[in-house]
């Protein structure tokens, strides 16, 4: 069984080594350096990395990809990292043990992590045969069948995790998005991205128009995506400072995914803003009797760490509830246990109900 690994690269010499590592299980490593000004590609080939150097004229992703597994053997099963992941050693035997001839597998995905532990969480599948798949989409690229005879599997055991890089600049997202949306306006995916990409440059008019186009495209069925469109305009009017029509476009979140946490809570961090604590109390009870959390890249973190337990909290210490404050309190610092704010609410509380004794 022949793996390879293949990436695209640019000024990722910090990472190389890193990645390297974890991707040496591979039978070889493929990498299309893309103009780097730094040392990747002389480190890259001291690691025995086979290496190809192209500069584009008009940069996209869906190109830079595609030249870079074309450089892959013919009868390989490729696999698509970036040099900012790694993968949790013995991915090869895993994947070795549990193949059977499938066309693409699916693999747990870490995209966030806090002090190693997984803060969002999904299923990738950038595993693939090499003659089944080509790489659409100039940004936020997606990988295709093109042979019309895909065959999916999971192997949930084999974990790459992601270490974003926050320096890096993000300026040839929007430019790269509204050309994917002129190339293909039936697009809902990043007719998505691209309302959430103008909503995080405050650009909300631009934003909200975008998202609205989304949830009127006939492909636009996925609910969780739908209800994070909603979201997003939601996010948009509160940024505008109309609070009423964030309000509605929250409640109209809820309607369309009602088994998502997301929107309740959002929709409670408002109301936070408004000091409207009997909302919070009612949209935040609701939210954490949602127990399943889907493993999809459109979740909030927020929905699933601390803040909906401190948020509570602190609606129930404004109404004077203080015994509950406290319970959901020390929920929040079981999570967050070394939150000062949040240690010294639970101080606050305390002192005052043993004034009261």
């Amino acid at each position: 069984m022949k793996i390879v690994v293949y990436a695209i690269c640019k000024n990722e010499s910090k990472f190389i080594k890193r990645w390297y590592e974890s991707m040496k299980e591979a039978d070889s490593i493929y990498v299309l350096d893309t103009g780097s000004t730094d040392e990747s590609v002389s480190i890259l080939k001291s690691l025995g990395v086979i290496v190809k150097e192209h500069k584009f004229t008009s940069f996209r992703f869906d190109e830079a990809r595609n030249m870079a597994l074309s450089m892959t053997p013919d009868d390989a099963l490729c696999v698509s990292t970036d040099l900012d992941e790694v993968f949790l050693p013995g991915w090869r035997k895993l994947l070795e043990d549990n193949y059977n001839g499938e066309t693409r597998i699916g693999y747990t995905y870490n995209w966030s992590l806090e002090n190693e532990k997984p803060k969002v969480s999904f299923i990738l599948d950038n595993i693939h045969t090499k003659k089944d798949y080509k790489w659409y989409h100039p940004v936020h690229e997606v990988l295709v069948n093109i042979n019309q005879n895909e065959t999916r599997k999971n192997i949930l055991d084999i974990t790459l995790n992601h270490y974003s890089d926050v320096k890096k600049s993000r300026s040839s997202y929007l430019p790269l998005l509204e050309l994917s949306v002129k190339e293909d306006p039936e697009d809902d995916r990043n007719m998505h991205y691209l309302g959430r990409e103008y909503m995080y440059y405050k650009r909300y008019n631009e934003a909200i128009d975008t998202l609205l186009k989304h949830l009127k495209l006939k492909r636009a069925t996925w609910k969780d995506e739908r209800c994070a469109s909603m979201r997003f305009i939601a996010r948009c009017y509160k940024g505008l400072k109309r609070y009423d029509e964030a309000i509605l476009w929250y409640e109209k979140a809820i309607l369309e995914a009602p088994h998502l946490r997301d929107p309740y809570v959002e929709l409670a961090l408002l109301y936070y803003e408004l000091e409207k604590y009997d909302e919070i109390i009612k949209y935040i009870k609701i939210a954490l009797n949602i127990k399943t959390h889907q493993k999809t890249y459109i979740n909030e973190v927020f929905s699933w760490n601390e803040t909906p337990y401190d948020i509570l909290s602190l609606a129930l210490y404004y109404k004077g509830l203080l015994p509950e404050a406290i319970y959901y309190l020390d929920l929040a610092l079981d999570i967050n246990p070394d939150n000062e704010r949040l240690k010294n609410n639970k101080k606050i509380i305390n002192e005052i109900l043993n004034k009261g004794m």
